[in-house]
C-alpha cells in the first residue's frame, strides 16, 4: 500500500503577498543607475540632473520658504475641489445606481460630458467665476465628479442581483437593502473610483495652476522651465509624486478600515 501525502493547498485565489521591500529595491537601484549616469557624464546635466542635484534645489526650496508657499497653494485648490465633486458625484451616481429614473434622466448627460477634456473648460469658468480660486477650484470638482459618478453608479450595478432580491424575499425595507447589502458591496468599486478621481484632480490643479497662477506647483514647474532651471523643474516634479504617493497611502488606509469585512 502506497504512503498517503498531503495534498498541496492550491485555493489561493491569487492573493497578492507582502513584499515590503521590493519597493525600496526598486527605487533604489533605479536611482543609483541615474546617479551613477549623470556622474560619468552620460546625462548631461541641464536636460537630465542627477538626483543629487535635485534633493539640493529641494533643499534650498525648503529653506527659503518657497516649497511651502507653492504647496500650501496646490493644497488649498485640490482639497475643497476634490471634496465638492467627490460629494455631488457620489449623491448622483448612487442616485442612477439605486433609482431608474435618476439613471434615465442622469446616464445620457453624464456620457455627453465626461469626454469634454475639463481643463478646456477653464477659460469659461474665469469669465464666470473671475480668474481667482473659485474657477480654478471648480475645474477639479467638474473633472473629479465624472469619475466619481460612474465609479459609484458601475459599483451599485456590480453588487450581485440574487443579494438583493433575497433580501426582498425576506421583507427587508428597501432602506435597510441599500444600506446594508447595496452600499457595502458598491464600497470596493467606489473607492477604486476615489484613486482614480484623486489622481485627476491633481493633474488638473497643475494644468490649472500653468494656466492662470502665480503660485503653486504647476505654476512653479512652468516658471522653472521656462527658465531652464531643470534641476529645480524635475524638483517640482518629485513634490508630485510625493503627493501621488500620499493619495494612495491615504486611500489605501481608507480601504482597509472601510472593507474590513472582505
Amino acid at each position: 500500500m502506497s504512503e498517503r501525502r498531503p495534498v498541496p493547498f492550491r485555493g489561493g485565489g491569487f492573493a497578492p503577498a507582502p513584499r515590503r521591500a521590493v519597493p525600496w529595491i526598486v527605487f533604489a537601484v533605479l536611482i543609483g543607475l541615474w546617479q551613477a549616469a549623470s556622474s560619468s557624464g552620460l546625462l548631461p546635466p541641464l536636460f537630465m540632473p542627477s538626483p543629487a542635484a535635485i534633493v539640493r534645489a529641494l533643499r534650498d526650496l525648503w529653506f527659503d520658504g518657497t516649497l511651502m508657499e507653492h504647496v500650501t497653494a496646490s493644497l488649498k485648490r485640490i482639497v475643497p475641489g476634490w471634496i465638492i465633486g467627490t460629494a455631488a458625484g457620489l449623491a448622483l451616481g448612487l442616485a442612477m445606481g439605486i433609482f431608474s429614473s435618476a439613471r434615465a434622466a442622469g446616464l445620457p448627460i453624464v456620457s455627453a460630458l465626461f469626454p469634454i477634456p475639463k481643463i478646456a473648460l477653464l477659460p469659461v469658468l474665469i469669465l464666470w467665476l473671475g480668474i481667482g480660486e473659485p474657477s480654478k477650484v471648480a475645474t477639479i470638482a467638474l473633472g473629479v465628479f465624472f469619475p466619481t459618478v460612474i465609479s459609484a453608479y458601475s459599483a451599485c450595478d456590480s453588487v450581485p442581483r440574487n443579494l438583493i432580491r433575497m433580501a426582498q424575499s425576506f421583507g427587508l425595507p428597501a432602506r435597510d437593502i441599500v444600506a446594508k447589502i447595496l452600499l457595502p458591496g458598491a464600497m470596493p468599486g467606489i473607492l477604486a473610483g476615489f484613486r482614480i478621481s484623486a489622481s485627476v484632480a491633481l493633474l488638473l490643479v497643475v494644468a490649472a495652476e500653468m494656466i492662470g497662477a502665480q503660485h503653486g506647483i504647476g505654476a512653479f514647474v512652468l516658471t522653472a522651465g521656462n527658465l531652464m532651471q531643470t534641476d529645480q523643474l524635475l524638483a517640482g516634479v518629485v513634490v508630485l509624486s510625493v503627493f501621488g504617493l500620499l493619495i494612495s497611502w491615504g486611500l489605501g488606509r481608507l480601504e482597509r478600515s472601510v472593507l474590513r469585512w472582505r
